[in-house]
Formats: structure tokens, sequence, C-alpha cells
């Protein structure tokens, strides 16, 4: 199967239903394939070997996806958020092309190997064509998707998501038409972004209507779930905490809502325990995956959650601060450094393997000889398997021998009163090879010294681990995906 097959099951099985856009006057399965394949003839008669995004969220989003699959050409949604020389470097490798872009993104496009359409003709492509062209037939193991990685250690890395990696997820996790016609779902995070491909293809499988926002912010977000009766969504960290900030001051209706998922970060436990009391009819998911295994790998799952937040044994409760266990279609084990298997509760590598995982790049498969991706995050499985994450292998913070975990020490200084964040980060150090350090954000008004941290630190772990240099900051670095930019954390304290 491909993409647009998908598509196609829907416009078949539930033509009528409005899939994408407001309540009235959206696209129904049968409008969006419409749609989309008036869009992909033009894509078709161009001479573009690829289809670039280069725009906010909008319902152009999914149609141009939609159009590149009927089309055969790779989807490349790209971040509007570089720089001029990282996006026309990034540019100059997808040419020829077309690009769909904004008014405001258009005017970056000079390459003269691309052409730019309009969002607003992908929106509303009158006379450009009946939609009734012979399309080409696809192969399952064409290119689908093109994401690019965000280059923050050299060139980025194009991750290669081929039909088949995409259509095996979704046909494993979904169940097709499974939604009810009352349902909706909210998409705030960018397109560029494998959450942004997800939420298109699992929506529109199980029949959810899909809403855009532009781009995130907490009042907009509240406001539309509560204008559209939006019953789902999918956040970072750092939106979930502005929601909940938003919801407490305003005191506003949410009963609409019923499933809120969250990833792309690692979720302070004090905030899910936070969103549960504030929203306590909302069934809460935490999924974990990357790009190059076409999104979810594992899931806590809505009793997961309540289960781990009613138990007073302390094993079941830290299940909180896991990312569940992994879907019964991917394999997920933890290896050390020469690829050895470790039994549970030891911490190594995590490594992924299944129908979905793509773990190709442009030019390069990432797989091991037998399947296996190595994801270059840290971890351990419990005895129940559930996954705990330890953040990526190059954060763990190597003292005298010893491997500290970031996370660990995190999540100490978070249940402190005053502390609103903590960053934790290794420096270099003469004397152990590296140091503990930590950035932190407190709470609005409150006030702390970074003796009584460091103390908070050995009282609650021990000596070794308490931060050697505290530094207090109005706020954290993120990316525009909710990513905590620890490099930068790491380059400011080291300085330090």
């Amino acid at each position: 199967m491909n993409l647009a097959m998908l598509l196609e099951m829907v416009a078949d099985g539930a033509g009528d239903r409005i899939v994408l856009g407001s309540q009235a006057g959206g696209f129904t399965g049968a409008g969006l394939l419409q749609r989309a394949r008036v869009v992909a003839e033009r894509f078709s008669q161009s001479n573009a070997q690829y289809v670039v995004l280069l725009d906010l969220n909008s319902e152009a989003v999914p149609i141009s996806l939609f159009a590149a699959a009927l089309a055969g050409l790779p989807f490349v949604p790209v971040n509007y958020r570089l720089t001029d020389d990282q996006l026309a470097s990034i540019l100059a490798r997808v040419e020829p092309g077309v690009v769909v872009a904004g008014e405001d993104t258009a005017s970056r496009v000079s390459a003269a190997g691309l052409t730019v359409i309009p969002r607003a003709e992908v929106l509303d492509p009158a006379g450009r064509g009946a939609g009734d062209a012979d399309l080409p037939w696809v192969e399952p193991d064409e290119i689908a998707v093109l994401l690019f990685t965000s280059g923050t250690t050299g060139e980025p890395k194009a991750a290669v998501l081929r039909h088949r990696h995409l259509v095996s997820y979704i046909i494993g996790s979904v169940e097709f038409l499974a939604a009810g016609e009352d349902e909706a779902q909210l998409i705030s995070v960018p397109p560029y972004h494998i959450a942004g491909i997800s939420s298109i293809l699992s929506s529109l499988y199980s029949g959810r209507r899909m809403l855009y926002m532009p781009g995130f912010d907490p009042e907009g977000w509240v406001g539309t779930v509560r204008s559209e009766r939006v019953t789902q969504a999918m956040v970072v960290p750092t939106m979930l905490g502005r929601i909940l900030d938003r919801v407490e001051d305003t005191g506003c209706d949410m009963s609409s809502l019923r499933h809120l998922s969250y990833g792309g970060g690692r979720m302070p436990v004090e905030t899910i325990e936070r969103a549960m009391k504030v929203l306590p009819d909302v069934n809460f998911v935490n999924a974990y995956g990357l790009t190059e295994t076409s999104s979810t790998v594992s899931v806590l799952t809505p009793d997961d959650h309540r289960q781990a937040m009613a138990s007073a044994d302390p094993a079941v409760r830290s299940r909180l601060g896991s990312v569940g266990r992994p879907l019964p279609t991917v394999e997920v084990g933890i290896h050390d450094p020469d690829g050895v298997a470790l039994p549970q509760g030891e911490r190594g590598e995590v490594w992924v393997r299944g129908e979905q995982v793509a773990g190709e790049y442009l030019g390069r498969s990432a797989l091991t000889e037998d399947g296996w991706f190595r994801t270059r995050d840290a971890g351990y499985l419990d005895e129940a398997g559930f996954l705990y994450l330890d953040g990526r292998l190059d954060d763990v913070i190597v003292r005298g021998g010893e491997n500290l975990s970031p996370g660990e020490i995190e999540d100490t200084l978070m249940r402190h009163p005053a502390v609103a964040e903590a960053a934790v980060v290794g420096v270099p150090d003469s004397e152990w090879g590296e140091a503990v350090a930590a950035a932190v954000v407190l709470e609005s008004g409150a006030s702390c010294s970074a003796e009584e941290l460091q103390q908070w630190v050995r009282d609650h772990l021990r000596s070794t681990k308490a931060p050697k240099l505290v530094q207090f900051r109005e706020e954290m670095p993120y990316n525009e995906t909710g990513k905590l930019l620890r490099r930068v954390i790491r380059q400011e304290l080291a300085s330090d």
C-alpha cells in the first residue's frame, strides 16, 4: 500500500464525512481526495522531482502531502524558521521541485530549479484541472516523505520515510474509521516534524476531523478547543505547561477534550501530575518515537497513567516518568556499546526494530545487518516492560568513571518547591573529567540559593550527583518543537 490508498479507503468508506477543516464547510473524505487529485495533476505536469512545503500549518499541508503521494513525488516539509543560508542549502538539495508556500515565505525561494505554488492555489485550484487525469502507480518502496534533521552538529541529514514504513505504522496502530463523527483533532505541531505527518495519517485513517492552527499560542489553542469542540490533540511539554496555566487562570470550559497525547521531549513528572488534576476527565497518552521510526514506537496509555497516579507502590508510581511499553508491532531492546543485548533494569542504548522502522537517510541506511535502528537514546526496560529514557547518550555525565543520569538529577531538582524547570549537563572538570552543572528557572516569585539546591540533591541522592555549578535563568532555550537545546546550556555553563 501507499499513502494515497489510505485516502482512497476513507473516501470510499466515509466519503460524506467532514475530515478536514471546520464542521461547517470543511472537506469531506471524497472532497479531500478530489482536491488532492487536482493538485497532484499540477505536480505531475511540472518537471518536479520533489514537492516542498515552506509554510505555516494550514489545510494545505494534508492536501499537499496526499497530492505528492498521488503524483509519486517525495513530500518535503521544510522548517520556515531556518536562516536564509540554512534554507538555501536545503532547497538546493531538492531541485527540481515545486514549493507550496504562503505569502510570507514565497519570497524566500530563489533557486532557479524551484517553482512556487501559492498556498491559496492549493486550497482553491479552480480551473486548473478536473482531477480525472491518469496518475502513476506508486510502489510501496518509493519515498513518501523526506524530513531534514536540525543539523546541529553538521549538514542536516534527510531522513527517508518510504510509503511502506508509514503505512505499516498506521495499519498497525490505528483502527480504520473507528472515530465518531463528532471527533476532531487539533494539530498545532509544525508540519516539518514527524508528529505533524503522523497526526495527518492517523487522524484521516481513523475518520477523525483535522483542524489546524498556523502556530501555537495557549490562548488560541484553548479557544479553538472550545469553539470547535476539539476532542483530541497532541502537544509537546512546553505547550502543555502553558495550556495548563491558561486553563487555571481563566477556568475555561474544556469539557469536549477527551484525549491528549504528548511527546517530542522530556515531560517532567510534576507537569503530567498537574495536568491530570487540572483536566481529570482527559485521557493522557505519552508517545515516544523518532523521525526514523515513522513516529511512535512505545505508548504510556491512559490506564497506565491512572494506575500510576493512584498507586502507593513506588515502582508503579514511577511509570509516570516512563514512555510506556512498545507497540505490539515493534521490538525495543537495550544494548551496550558493543551491541550486546542487556537484561531488564540495565541502562544502555535503546534499539528499535520493526516494519515501520525506516532507519534511512538519503544515500545510506542506518540499520544494523539484522534490522535494528540505534536511536542514540539512553534508557532501560523494567520488569513489566516499561521503557524509561535517560536522555541522549551524549548527555550522560561521566564523573570520575561513574556514569550519571542528567534526568535523575533534573527530576530531583524539580521536586524542590522553588524550581519550575531544571536542565543538567556535564561540563569539563580538571579533577573528575566532567562535573555536574545545572541551569534552573525558579517559580514566579520564588527565591532560592545555589547552595540550597546543591544540598537538596545531596539529601535526596548523594554528594557526587550534586551540581558543582548552578546557574539561574529567566527561561530555558527550546526549539520550535519543544525540545530543550541542551547543547546551548552546555556551552554557556562550560564557559562559566
